[in-house]
């Protein structure tokens, strides 16, 4: 194991993320990864180390941690616009808002249709920081790569709001938009993730459309 010096801002900058995954995991205590009973705190860790991973800071780590909870919890953006103030930085509210695939005030119970979302959302993708597109990067490669393991393992993903073909369109212009804004090195492997998951759907559905 190789260590690096300790200064203040690297103790503060762990703190800081220590203080992000409770809080994450406190407002998605019962939250389950979508068909499974899988902690989705595992889902917030992933997307967190793979952050790192990709070189991102550990501001950046925590928006990770946080990128759903304006999405995804009743936690009101004010309140946690306040709390990050005082226990995070600025930054990483403007960061998890720079992720959120919703208005502010939009009910988390009652989004947008899933085309009006993608729609917003691609455009979005054209404007946001790096700093932000390295989080929504990392997220999108977490979530595509349990689709693989899924489609490897038990021949079927979850199941979505929309066709197959149409989430295929949307998840190659989401990367395509990210192009410019991540490392050479994430782009690429969210590329070959996402050629993967194609491929992985096609045959799938082909030996699912045999004649027995």
């Amino acid at each position: 194991m190789q260590t690096q010096p300790m200064t203040p801002a690297l103790r503060i900058g762990h703190d800081r993320l220590v203080q992000a995954a409770a809080i994450a995991c406190s407002y998605h205590v019962a939250e389950v990864r979508k068909g499974t009973e899988i902690p989705y705190a595992s889902h917030l860790l992933q997307v967190a180390g793979l952050v790192l991973e990709y070189g991102g800071t550990l501001e950046q780590a925590a928006a990770g941690m946080l990128h759903d909870v304006l999405e995804d919890t009743i936690i009101r953006p004010s309140s946690f616009a306040a709390y990050c103030e005082t226990r995070l930085t600025p930054r990483v509210a403007e960061l998890v808002r720079e992720c959120t695939d919703t208005t502010e005030g939009e009910d988390p119970s009652t989004k947008a249709p899933w085309a009006a979302r993608k729609a917003r959302h691609i455009e979005h993708l054209k404007t946001c920081s790096p700093e932000a597109a390295v989080v929504i990067a990392c997220d999108k490669l977490h979530n595509i790569r349990t689709q693989i393991a899924d489609l490897r393992h038990n021949g079927e993903t979850v199941k979505f709001n929309a066709s197959f073909a149409d989430r295929r369109d949307v998840q190659a212009t989401a990367i395509a938009a990210l192009r410019d804004k991540v490392s050479a090195r994430l782009f690429a492997d969210l590329c070959d993730a996402h050629e993967e998951w194609e491929t992985l759907h096609v045959n799938t559905n082909s030996r699912d459309q045999e004649p027995t």
